[in-house]
């Protein structure tokens, strides 16, 4: 059988995660060859590049070049951290698998012991992330927000080595993949301790924890792919994408949300702050399906 050609960016994330895809397709379709092509994307090659601003540009920055790829014939399927794909998939292509989604918690990694409630008067918190920023603001008004870039081991050098940053906060799902033990609260960078925690109170960015596959549809890829499907992650993400699309956002916007099955089908919570002034709109919904938890959530959000 003619390998497959995998596509990935080169960060430690990254290959992580299409480590992950690899061994789980390989294991699931024996005989079957898997080949890896590390991508540069936009994202990786601009470290300076605000990713938090609604332009054409910055959209699908740590993706394009992949998808670029796919359609081109240059690779078979890419692997992506689902919160980093725009909603609208580009014309020929197929989300052809999600996966059982890891923790879509936030962590803050701070040089402070205590969490939030830890960190000192005025301290700086490293975030590109809207969301995230104007959350932590709400908990917190004294604290200063500043913008940070790189990978995740980058992140948390840049904490480690005291450059300015006082914390940040990463996702769950990204340490746990590239081997740090979050159990005991504690993590070592480059010889230094660093305190995590926890922050539930912060609902994710849609999608977050997920590794999506993409391939072109009707590809021999999208039929070998199928396999490493989780219906059950794949439903609750798509309705929390369904928020995003019908608030009209990308990465830019400031709205965390998170789905789950329930008896009536799905339970939807989200938070939206539309600029830096405004309080944050809450709302919750139990529907049928993801397309009208999904609605019901986006009107309560728009028209508070």
């Amino acid at each position: 059988m003619k390998p497959l050609v995998l596509g990935t960016r080169g960060s430690d994330l990254a290959l992580a995660q299409s480590k992950i895809v690899r061994d789980l397709l390989e294991a699931a379709r024996p005989g079957l060859l898997v080949e890896q092509q590390i991508i540069t994307t936009t994202g990786d090659a601009r470290s300076s590049m605000a990713i938090d601003e609604p332009t054409a540009e910055g959209a699908g920055i740590f993706t394009r070049q992949l998808e670029d790829a796919l359609q081109s014939g240059g690779i078979d399927f890419a692997v992506h951290s689902l919160k980093d794909l725009p909603v609208e998939a580009p014309a020929g292509l197929i989300l052809a698998a999600i996966l059982p989604r890891a923790s879509a918690d936030d962590i803050l990694v701070s040089r402070h012991s205590g969490g939030v409630l830890g960190l000192p008067p005025g301290a700086v918190i490293g975030t590109s992330s809207p969301r995230r920023a104007r959350l932590l603001i709400n908990q917190r008004p004294d604290l200063r927000i500043a913008p940070i870039r790189g990978n995740v081991p980058t992140r948390l050098a840049k904490i480690g080595d005291n450059e300015g940053f006082d914390a940040t906060i990463l996702a769950a799902a990204g340490l746990y993949r590239i081997g740090h033990d979050l159990s005991e609260g504690v993590i070592a960078i480059n010889g230094r301790t660093l305190f995590t925690e926890v922050l539930d109170w912060m609902l994710p960015a849609p999608g977050q924890g997920a590794i999506a596959v993409e391939t072109r549809t009707g590809d021999r890829a999208e039929d070998l792919l199928r396999i490493l499907h989780d219906e059950k992650t794949a439903s609750c993400v798509e309705a929390e994408r369904l928020v995003l699309r019908h608030l009209g956002g990308g990465c830019h916007l400031a709205l965390g949300t998170l789905a789950t099955k329930s008896k009536e089908g799905f339970l939807m919570r989200a938070v939206f702050i539309p600029d830096d002034e405004a309080p944050p709109r809450y709302a919750q919904a139990s529907a049928v399906t993801p397309t009208d938890v999904a609605r019901l959530v986006a009107d309560q959000l728009l028209f508070q």
